[in-house]
């Protein structure tokens, strides 16, 4: 709900668009009335978007066309490594297995199908400027190695789908969490192989409880509670924004507060901060 909040106040705030989409390519991870329950909390707390929903689940002829493309300019190769292969690899900056390269030296064969997709990545340093945590610095090659387009079991990874989407949808601004910033710089590769021009980002410190995890539901997070402002109102403070010098009675009254004082310059600019009270989950 903090990235939403955040994401929707500099949207307003600028007089942009809001726009929600549901990142639900991972069919395998799918939960049955996981996208109601979203779309049913947003509008209680107030969120309003302003085109339809997009699901992603639902995009993946435009996915597979942006695949082919890259397949066409010789910017993928096929891999056919598991978990196995990769078990003494390096640890890269998101904790998985830097790719070292095996299928683009050793091409697997047809009948080693079914293989994912790989797309290279250039040995340089990638550099953006994000609005809350400064200069990020990353090598690909170095700290990720070639990344995966496309699974083995057939589902397209968030990379892919994510740039088509943020693409097709002519995104400006993207704001999120930190715990997605070091993925960033392969959206920006996927980017500079398309041709066109990357969003500008923005990432908010995520919260942690007691013992540094991110809350969530696998950290047995407490759920939103049914009253949307006092939930409002305490994200608003973790995000260090100012506040209201007489408080908003109704949700309404919090949202035109919020969009006319927003400033994304005091969101700290921390990887993470402690929440301890039970009454926001992220």
């Amino acid at each position: 709900m903090l990235a939403a909040l955040a994401s929707y106040c500099d949207a307003r705030r600028h007089q942009g668009k809001w726009l929600l989409r549901i990142e639900d390519v991972d069919g395998s991870r799918a939960v049955g009335g996981a996208a109601e329950n979203i779309i049913s909390t947003l509008q209680r707390y107030g969120f309003r978007w302003d085109e339809e929903i997009t699901y992603q689940s639902k995009r993946g002829a435009y996915y597979q066309s942006a695949l082919a493309l890259l397949q066409k300019e010789c910017h993928l190769y096929p891999c056919a490594c598991s978990r196995q292969h990769l078990r003494n690899a390096p640890l890269g900056v998101t904790g998985e297995p830097i790719y070292p390269g095996y299928c683009r030296i050793n091409p697997p064969d047809e009948t080693m199908r079914p293989f994912a997709w790989r797309v290279i990545v250039p040995n340089k340093i990638l550099v953006f400027q994000d609005a809350i945590q400064g200069r990020q610095v990353q090598n690909l090659k170095h700290e990720c190695g070639d990344f995966i387009l496309k699974r083995r079991d057939h589902f397209f990874a968030y990379h892919l789908a994510v740039v088509v989407d943020d693409i097709d949808q002519r995104i400006t601004h993207v704001v999120r969490g930190t715990d997605i910033m070091p993925l960033t710089a392969r959206h920006l590769h996927l980017y500079a192989l398309s041709g066109k021009t990357p969003p500008a980002y923005a990432h908010i410190p995520i919260v942690v409880n007691q013992n540094g995890q991110k809350l969530s539901k696998q950290t047995r997070a407490p759920v939103l509670p049914e009253q949307p402002l006092p939930a409002l109102l305490a994200a608003w403070r973790f995000l260090e924004q100012p506040s209201p010098f007489i408080p908003p009675k109704t949700v309404d009254a919090f949202w035109e507060w919020a969009h006319a004082n927003w400033n994304i310059a005091l969101v700290p600019g921390c990887h993470a901060k402690p929440f301890f009270p039970e009454a926001l989950r992220v």
